[in-house]
This record gives structure tokens, C-alpha cells and sequence, in this order.
């Protein structure tokens, strides 16, 4: 390390602030628009949302306010015996008193001494060394000496190197924030495919207009390739030209949907379609084990991964930050074991989180937590890619979660039995599969964007610590950075 470095000690750089909670017994507290950071929202860089959010009295009852650029840091918690959860604010947010508000002294930053980003990205490079200094609690959960940290020493260049430190990570860390935003336009596509064909019956009605008007069977047909493919006749006409397989194809879609309505339980469905249970598509239903099955005690480095809540926030289960228990316990646990294209679902916490394990899952096997259960569909009747959107969508929520309670934790009430009961309108089972086909086409992009995050995220954790302390500069490995980037761009 050369005399352009500096050191002092992480206290002598910072200001810490504790959060808090408002009483959950007051509803004026919450439900308002201030996101509310705890351990259960700390991931990814950069906090700017929460599946809790305060309101203005809440905040000044029982929280405190982080402003943009604050590092926030769990210090208590679970997770602190896996993993280090540490993000930086984009926007206000209120925080609980598991996590410290980490802010650089007002004099340094204007002095142009060191950066807020550059702190935060010193605390990844060091996450090992942090992981080694949590402590347990009484209760088992872990903690982050704040003395302790305040005195670890920091080393660090002069601004503009460092600006050039956090302007190389940021490159990488926004090409994965980018792939995230394309994923959750993705989804939104899938689900309003779902929603055209299966809740507001497009092609169907399509049709129905088309013979109501006069039109031949082939005019209904046309009217609702138009529906399913978003474009109008004239297209229509060029793309049986010009790509006469796609267009065959599309054909072969729209013939799957009927052209009239019948009466049902549910009220009007389309001609041919059935209202049934989910028990009737089910292989199996299954709940995750009992607390004392899975606990902290039981953890190992590496064997089958247990899926949380917090892999439960997207319509594919997200592979990543999983503890793990051994082969042979996973066997004991044999009902709690799933696999891909099983359906997992929240019960107790985050109620209402529904996803997918895809074929292309970093694993084969895993275990769900007491918190989940799952739904096995059977392939010889329905789709899981279409259970899947149908229990995501408006419609299956309102289903799903109309047996849940919201007293303290909230919960849905003997879950599996609930699952087993609901009724909605399904397909033919050929309607079905033509919507798999086109939900997977969709989901493989995902995960390719996902991977391509992932191969960043290693990129940035290896480079970080050697940029950190001095053993590379920004100018050794920019080339290395371009053509990265340039191999996830392709």
C-alpha cells in the first residue's frame, strides 16, 4: 500500500443512529407511506422499499428516519449467523432498532476524506471478518458488538480514487439492477397474458363478437389471433407471408379457446371449461416441518437448502443466501421436501408469497420452513406454471388469502386444507400446456438474466476486497470490467 492511503478507525469516520418500532397495537402507526427497514427487507444494495411501511405519527411514536446516502446495518437478528445484511438508502426510510443508521461525519464528506459508498462496499469486502465477530444471544439470535465495530480500522485512498472504486462497483451492481427491472417487466407480460386469457376471456369473447357480427368461423378465428397476438389484421396478414410457421402457430392457439359461455357456480365460463379444486390437480400438499425440526443448531455449510420467506419474493423461488441441512436430515423430513416446478407457498409472516421452483434451480432438492407449504401439482391434469400465475394473480390472492387472520403474526388458517378447497375456473388441459410453453419462454429469459446477475455479483465480492486494500487499482482491471459486462450484454 503505497503513502496515498490513509487509516483511522470506523468510530472516528461515522455516526451511528438506532431505529425503532411503534407499537403494533395502534393502527395510525402503520400502513402509511415511510418504508419501514428490518431484517426481513435487508436485501440488495440499496433499501428504497418494505413490505412494512410507517406512517408520519409512527415515526415520530417509535422509529427514527434515515436519509439517502445512510448505510443501514443489521446488528441483531437470526440471519447474522449466515449472513451480513447492509444496504444503502435511496430515499428516506424509517428503520427498527435491530439496525444501525451509519452515517460519515458531515466534515469529512464536504472535506472530500471518504465516501458513504465507499464504506458501504468496504463492509462487503469484509463481510468474513464481521461474520467472525457476531456473538449469540440468550435466544440464539446473533449480534454485532457496536463498540467493536466502531473500532475496526479502515483503510482508504485518496476521494478520487475511491470515487473511481465506487463508480467501478456501481457499473456492475446497475447492470444486476437493470436485469432485476427486466425480470418484473417479464413477469408483468406473463401475468397479463394470464389475465387476458384466463380472467377476462379476450380470445373467447373475441370470437363471440366476431360470429355475433355476422363473421364466419375463420372471421372468429381471426378476431382472436388478434387479441392473442396484439396486432391487427393487416399484421396479421404480412406474418402468414412472411413467417407462415408463427402464424400457424398462433392459429393453433386460438382454436384451443371456445367461442361461447356456459352458467356456472362462478357465473359465466367459457363453453367447455371447468370450475374445480385445487385438490383435484394436486399430486401433493404438504406443510414445512415442525420449529424444532429446523433450527440454527441443525445448519451446515453446504447440503439441501432450506427456502424461506425471503426466497419466496419473486414468481421464481430466488436461489442464494439458503442455509442449508445435511442429506440425511433432509430424508427425515421427507414431506417438506420439494423440487422443481413445485409451488411454495407462505402461510405465516408474509402470507400471500407464491412461487415457482424452476427446472433450471440451482438445486435439485429442498426443504421448505415451517412458515411454507407447497402445492405438487399433477402433470397428467394441469400445469403448475398455470397454478402458479392463476394463485399470484388479483383473483387467486383474494382465494388464497380468504381464510387468514391479521391478529399478530399474520396467518392463514390450516393452510393445506385451505389450499385443497379452493375453487376457480380452469382450461382445457391443452389451453393449459400452450400457456406453459409460453410462460416458459418467458422464465427461461429470466433466469439467463439472473444467472448473468449472479456472474456479476461474483465479479464484484472477488475484485472488492483487493480494490479495497490497495493490491489493485481501478486502471489494472478496467479492461477485465468492459469485457464482463460486454459478455453479459451478448
Amino acid at each position: 500500500m503505497n503513502s496515498k492511503w490513509h487509516s483511522s478507525s470506523f468510530g472516528d469516520l461515522t455516526d451511528w443512529y438506532s431505529g425503532g418500532t411503534p407499537s403494533k397495537k395502534d393502527p395510525d402507526f402503520w400502513g402509511g407511506d415511510i418504508p419501514w427497514i428490518s431484517a426481513s427487507s435487508m436485501h440488495g444494495a440499496r433499501y428504497s422499499t418494505s413490505d412494512l411501511q410507517i406512517t408520519s405519527k409512527g415515526l415520530k411514536a417509535g422509529s427514527r428516519l434515515a436519509a439517502p446516502g445512510s448505510i443501514l446495518l443489521l446488528v441483531r437478528g437470526s440471519t447474522l449467523h449466515q449472513r451480513i445484511p447492509v444496504g444503502i438508502a435511496v430515499t428516506d426510510v424509517a428503520f427498527n432498532q435491530d439496525v444501525k443508521a451509519i452515517n460519515v461525519k458531515p466534515n469529512l464528506v464536504e472535506d472530500q476524506v471518504i465516501d458513504s459508498w465507499y464504506l458501504f462496499y468496504w463492509i462487503k469486502a469484509n463481510t468474513n471478518r464481521l461474520l467472525s465477530m457476531v456473538e449469540s444471544t440468550g435466544i440464539g439470535a446473533g449480534k454485532l458488538d457496536t463498540k467493536q465495530l466502531q473500532g475496526l480500522r479502515i483503510d482508504y485512498p485518496e476521494w478520487d480514487e475511491q470515487r473511481r472504486i465506487v463508480a467501478c462497483c456501481k457499473s456492475l451492481e446497475e447492470k444486476e439492477i437493470v436485469n432485476h427491472q427486466i425480470n418484473q417487466t417479464l413477469e408483468q407480460m406473463a401475468q397479463a397474458i394470464f389475465k387476458s386469457w384466463f380472467v377476462d376471456f379476450e380470445p373467447v369473447k373475441a370470437k363471440m363478437a366476431a360470429l355475433e357480427a355476422g363473421g364466419s368461423e375463420e372471421d372468429a378465428l381471426l378476431a382472436a389471433m388478434q387479441v392473442i397476438s396484439g396486432k391487427p389484421e393487416a399484421a396479421l396478414h404480412e406474418m402468414s407471408q412472411q413467417d407462415p410457421e408463427a402464424f400457424s402457430q398462433l392459429a393453433q392457439t386460438a382454436r384451443l379457446f371456445p367461442s361461447a359461455m356456459q352458467d356456472s357456480e362462478l357465473g359465466e365460463i367459457p363453453e367447455g371449461w371447468e370450475v374445480r379444486r385445487t385438490e383435484d390437480l394436486a399430486e401433493k400438499i404438504g406443510m414445512g416441518p415442525f420449529g424444532s425440526n429446523i433450527k440454527v443448531s441443525t445448519f451446515v455449510d453446504s447440503g439441501v437448502p432450506i427456502i424461506s420467506g425471503q426466497h419466496l419474493k419473486e414468481l421464481l423461488v430466488t436461489d442464494g443466501e439458503n442455509n442449508f441441512i445435511t442429506l440425511e436430515h433432509a430424508e427425515k423430513l421427507k414431506n417438506s421436501n420439494v423440487f422443481p416446478e413445485d409451488i411454495v407457498f407462505t402461510h405465516a409472516g408474509n402470507i400471500g408469497q407464491v412461487s415457482l421452483i424452476p427446472k433450471q434451480s440451482a438445486y435439485d432438492k429442498y426443504v421448505i420452513s415451517q412458515r411454507q407449504f407447497y402445492l405438487r401439482v399433477d402433470r397428467s391434469k394441469a400445469s403448475p406454471y398455470f397454478l402458479a400465475y392463476f394463485f399470484r394473480s388479483p383473483q387467486g390472492q383474494h382465494l388464497l388469502l380468504s381464510n387468514a387472520s391479521q391478529v399478530g403474526v399474520p396467518s392463514i388458517a390450516r393452510p393445506s386444507s385451505h389450499l385443497k378447497s379452493i375453487e376457480f375456473v380452469t382450461p382445457s388441459f391443452d389451453l393449459m400446456c400452450q400457456f406453459e410453453a409460453v410462460s416458459k419462454s418467458i422464465i427461461e429469459q429470466t433466469v439467463l438474466n439472473r444467472l448473468q446477475s449472479q456472474s456479476l455479483s461474483m465479479l464484484r465480492d472477488t475484485l472488492l476486497p483487493k480494490l479495497l486494500s490497495g493490491e489493485l487499482s481501478v486502471a489494472d482491471i478496467e479492461s477485465d470490467i468492459n469485457e464482463s459486462r460486454e459478455a453479459v450484454d451478448v
